[in-house]
C-alpha cells in the first residue's frame, strides 16, 4: 500500500507539472498570437475607414499589415514543426552523409544574407571525408536556425566561424561529431544560458520581436539534435559573443525513422 501510495503521489506530480507547461504554453501562444493580429485588425481598420486613399501612409500600412501576416505564418510553422517533433509523427530519413559537403550546402545558402550587413563567415572542418549518420533535412534547419541568430546578433562588419570536430571517443558510447557556430555578438548574460533553449524564451524581447523571431528556434534545434541522437548546448562571454553547438553520430544508432526523441516536454 505504501509503494502504491507513493507510485500515485509521483504520478499526481507529475501530472500537475503537464498541467502547468499546457496552461503556460497556451498563454505563450495566445501572447505571441495577439500582437501580430492586433496590428493587423488595426491598420485594416484604419484602411477601411479611408486611410487607403491616403497616398502617404497607405503603402506603409500594407505593408505593417504583411510583415505582422509573415510572423505569423513563421510562428504557425515553428509551433506546427515543434509539436511533430515532441509528438514522435515527425518523418525522419537516416542516411550518412559527408560533414564536409552538409556544413557546406547550409553556409552557402545563408551567404548572400551575411553579405548584406558585411559579416564573413569563416568555415573550419576536418581535411578528411568524416561522415555522419543523420537526416540532411533536419540538419539543415539546426542550422539555419543558429546561422540565422548568428547573423541577426552580430553587428555589421562582424565575424561567424562554423566549425566541426571528432569528439574523443568514450568506452561505451558512439562516435560523435561536434558542430559549432560562433559569432561575435553582444553576447548572452549568465544567468539566461540555462533558459535559452526553452520554447518562447528571449533574452531581449522586444528586440527578438522587432528581427522577426518566434521564440521556438532554439527549442526546434534542441529537440532535432536529440531526435538524431545527439545534444546540443552553448558558450557565451557577455560582450564577446556566442557560441552554439551540437552534435551528431558517425554511425547508425538504431533511432526509428518516426523519430526517437526523448519523452520530457521542453520546460517552460
Amino acid at each position: 500500500l505504501q509503494e502504491m501510495f507513493e507510485e500515485l503521489e509521483r504520478e499526481h506530480v507529475a501530472l500537475e507539472r503537464l498541467e502547468r507547461v499546457r496552461k503556460d504554453f497556451v498563454i505563450n501562444v495566445s501572447h505571441e498570437l495577439r500582437t501580430p493580429l492586433a496590428s493587423i485588425q488595426g491598420y485594416t481598420e484604419t484602411l477601411l475607414d479611408g486611410a487607403i486613399d491616403d497616398k502617404e501612409h497607405n503603402v506603409r500600412f500594407l505593408n505593417i499589415i504583411r510583415q505582422n501576416a509573415e510572423r505569423l505564418g513563421r510562428l504557425t510553422a515553428d509551433l506546427l514543426t515543434l509539436s511533430r517533433i515532441e509528438l514522435k509523427t515527425q518523418r525522419f530519413q537516416f542516411a550518412s552523409y559527408y560533414l564536409t559537403q552538409l556544413v557546406n550546402e547550409c553556409v552557402d545558402t545563408v551567404g548572400p544574407v551575411a553579405d548584406k550587413k558585411q559579416i564573413s563567415i569563416d568555415v573550419h572542418l576536418p581535411q578528411d571525408r568524416t561522415e555522419v549518420f543523420c537526416d540532411a533535412e533536419a540538419v539543415h534547419q539546426i542550422m539555419s536556425n543558429l546561422l540565422d541568430n548568428a547573423i541577426k546578433y552580430t553587428p555589421e562588419g562582424g565575424r561567424i566561424e562554423v566549425a566541426a570536430l571528432k569528439l574523443p571517443l568514450v568506452q561505451g558510447l558512439p562516435e560523435m561529431v561536434e558542430v559549432s557556430v560562433k559569432d561575435t555578438g553582444m553576447g548572452i548574460p549568465a544567468d539566461d544560458v540555462p533558459r535559452l533553449f526553452e520554447r518562447f524564451y528571449r533574452v531581449d524581447k522586444a528586440r527578438s520581436r522587432e528581427m522577426g523571431g518566434t521564440g521556438l528556434g532554439l527549442a526546434i534545434v534542441k529537440h532535432l539534435a536529440r531526435a538524431q541522437g545527439g545534444d546540443v548546448r552553448v558558450e557565451s562571454v557577455l560582450g564577446e559573443g556566442s557560441t552554439f553547438l551540437f552534435t551528431l553520430p558517425t554511425e547508425d544508432l538504431g533511432l526509428a525513422e518516426m523519430g526517437a526523441v526523448q519523452t520530457e516536454l521542453t520546460t517552460l
